[in-house]
């Protein structure tokens, strides 16, 4: 008797299934959008709030495709690649916004991941130089090494550091979870010494933030607060969103009160408005802060506002071939972000009446955890 039995192939030996670049764009193939109408009524509903339904959905994602995850990413990622995120920095100068440029992705693994990071920051820099742009770049230290080696961070730190100032540009660190903090600090004060246009970011949610100002205040000190997107134990930070939203506001104040410069990153209408009331009141010059909110959130016309009253305001545009990977960790630790993407996606494909953004007591909107961290 002859045997049928048909061996199947394993897992790991099926082709590597590719996405065109055009559904990164923008044409969602057709099983996207019959996911999209079936959720939308549950997305839009109250019942998005729930934490637990948060929870699920947000470790769901990493089963799905990638022409699945892309509706949650596209409005808020410029794309892949060098040109595409230049493309929307050249639109968005002529708009009236200034940008910064984050390259995504954190935590490489080798010194050879690191320096291909550093490379491409480098070359970032050279683009946007011999364009003219109103866009300097972020980046994030474990991006490059410092989760594998303290001495390699730097190395490529001040790498960059040298480049912007050949440019005439601007550096900021961004801030990670807590266990980076200090070796961030330390890293920008050796950072400064070098090149006086570098910044970092403190976040409102740790409770450490204003000892930080104090340590740190002065001309010169040029410091992005925003709420903070890690979630930490009560140990270390507020969790609260009033005691957030407060400590925010003593940190920009704290910052201008020392002489620093704010950039004052947060999609919160109403810490904007109490701030902006403050600035007026003490007669703080627009030269001395910015505002800052993130690429593709909409704010129903407040940015325009803002500009309109001579008011600098920047839009953080992430970008990179690891949209994928960063979108689901930041899910993952934190899922309430999960609904306020969902929220803001479906809006917008219910077309432009409703695509205003959501108003200011809407709490997934407050608590403004998605701000860059």
């Amino acid at each position: 008797m002859i045997s049928t039995c048909v061996k199947k192939k394993s897992p790991e030996r099926l082709p590597k299934q590719t996405v065109p670049r055009h559904q990164f764009r923008g044409k969602v193939d057709s099983r996207a959008a019959e996911m999209d109408i079936g959720m939308q009524q549950l997305f839009l509903s109250d019942r998005l709030s729930m934490p637990l339904f948060n929870s699920v959905l947000a470790r769901s994602l990493t089963l799905l495709p990638k022409w699945a995850a892309h509706p949650f990413a596209r409005p808020y990622v410029a794309g892949e690649s060098a040109t595409e995120a230049l493309d929307v920095v050249k639109s968005l100068n002529a708009g009236g916004f200034a940008v910064t440029l984050d390259i995504l992705g954190e935590h490489v693994e080798s010194a050879g991941e690191a320096r291909a990071v550093r490379d491409a920051y480098s070359k970032l820099y050279d683009l946007l130089g011999e364009r003219s742009l109103d866009c300097n770049i972020s980046l994030k230290l474990t991006h490059l090494g410092l989760g594998v080696e303290r001495k390699l961070a730097r190395e490529n730190l001040l790498h960059l550091a040298a480049k912007a100032r050949e440019h005439g540009n601007f550096l900021r660190i961004d801030m990670e979870s807590s266990r980076y903090t200090d070796e961030t600090i330390a890293l920008y004060r050796e950072c400064r010494e070098s090149c006086e246009d570098t910044g970092m970011v403190l976040q409102a949610r740790l409770r450490r933030t204003l000892s930080d100002i104090e340590a740190l205040r002065g001309p010169g000190f040029n410091c992005r607060i925003c709420k903070g997107i890690y979630l930490e134990s009560e140990e270390v930070s507020f969790t609260g969103p009033a005691e957030i939203r407060e400590n925010f506001s003593r940190a920009v104040r704290a910052i201008l009160d020392g002489g620093g410069y704010a950039a004052i990153a947060t999609h919160d209408t109403e810490v904007i408005d109490s701030l902006e009331a403050w600035l007026i009141e003490n007669g703080v010059p627009p030269g001395r802060f910015e505002f800052q909110v993130l690429h593709g959130v909409p704010m129903a016309g407040r940015l325009e506002k803002l500009r309109e009253r001579g008011y600098r305001v920047r839009v953080y545009v992430p970008f990179g071939e690891d949209w994928f990977d960063y979108s689901i960790r930041r899910l993952r630790e934190n899922p309430r972000i999960l609904g306020y993407v969902l929220k803001n996606l479906f809006r917008r494909r219910r077309g432009p009446a409703r695509a205003a953004a959501p108003p200011a007591k809407d709490p997934q909107w407050q608590d403004d955890e998605t701000v860059h961290a």
